[in-house]
């Protein structure tokens, strides 16, 4: 049972404004060891903000974030964009975050199913195979907390069960929490532990299920949800294919 010292992250009225916007206003959250928490939310609402917040990239104006004594964070960004003119191998990328001993190195490489990928360059890796490089870089740090950023971004259905599944196995194994943003609340209900509804402030949140029957919610996202039906759609303008790919590229949030 999780108890104070599980403690890993208490945000505490988190208030901040960018470019004259409240983007963020009087939010809070906390989260312990084991734990998975997901942050949803319409673009633009500030989720992404709230996680740069977090990690000390931006400073909030007004309130407190207390991140566990000598904790280790282990970052996935939404995406990590590379010039074609810069050649860069999966094995290469994995590397530059510093010494790693070999055994350990291969530890989080055969968890990622990514060995067959070490060789090949980082720009013509599918949508799936990207994510989980990025993962990867993330677990090398044996992080306390794991904050990934819309992590199937890019990924079609089956790859997205299948890295939620994989997260879900990744916590279960290393006793880490797990802060995620996500616009698929429908595939991650089965692994979140909490979900927090954001636009602006905070609007609901709870269980998943809870929260998708919640008035806040259904004000936002305009209909009942169950565990077995999308309970939260977002907007595309791109289509995926059966290789986990995208047609085009969509738009992440613009601060959140």
């Amino acid at each position: 049972m999780n108890n104070g010292t599980d403690l890993l992250l208490d945000a505490r009225d988190v208030s901040i404004k960018l470019q004259g916007r409240q983007v963020l206003d009087g939010v809070s959250l906390s989260l312990r060891r084991g734990d998975i928490v997901t942050l949803i939310g319409p673009n633009g609402a500030g989720k992404t903000t709230l996680v740069r917040v977090i990690l000390g990239l931006f400073k909030a104006q007004s309130g407190t974030v207390r991140l566990k004594p000598g904790i280790r964070i282990g970052y996935m960004p939404q995406r990590l964009s590379l010039s074609e003119n810069m050649p860069l191998t999966v094995k290469r990328f994995l590397h530059l975050g510093g010494h790693l001993h070999h055994s350990e190195f291969m530890k989080v490489v055969d968890e990622l199913g990514i060995e067959q990928l070490l060789k090949s360059p980082l720009q013509r890796l599918s949508g799936g195979e990207h994510q989980r490089v990025l993962l990867a870089r993330a677990l090398l740090r044996k992080p306390d907390l794991l904050v990934l950023d819309e992590p199937v971004q890019g990924v079609d259905v089956t790859g997205q069960a299948a890295l939620y599944g994989l997260i879900t196995r990744i916590r279960d194994q290393q006793g880490c929490g797990v802060l995620m943003i996500s616009h698929d609340l429908h595939l991650v209900m089965a692994t979140t532990d909490q979900v927090l509804c954001l636009n602006h402030h905070v609007c609901c949140s709870g269980h998943p299920e809870s929260v998708s029957q919640h008035p806040a919610y259904l004000e936002l996202f305009g209909a009942p949800a169950s565990a077995e039906l999308a309970v939260y759609t977002h907007h595309h303008d791109h289509t995926h294919d059966i290789h986990d790919g995208m047609t085009n590229g969509v738009e992440g949030d613009r601060h959140g």
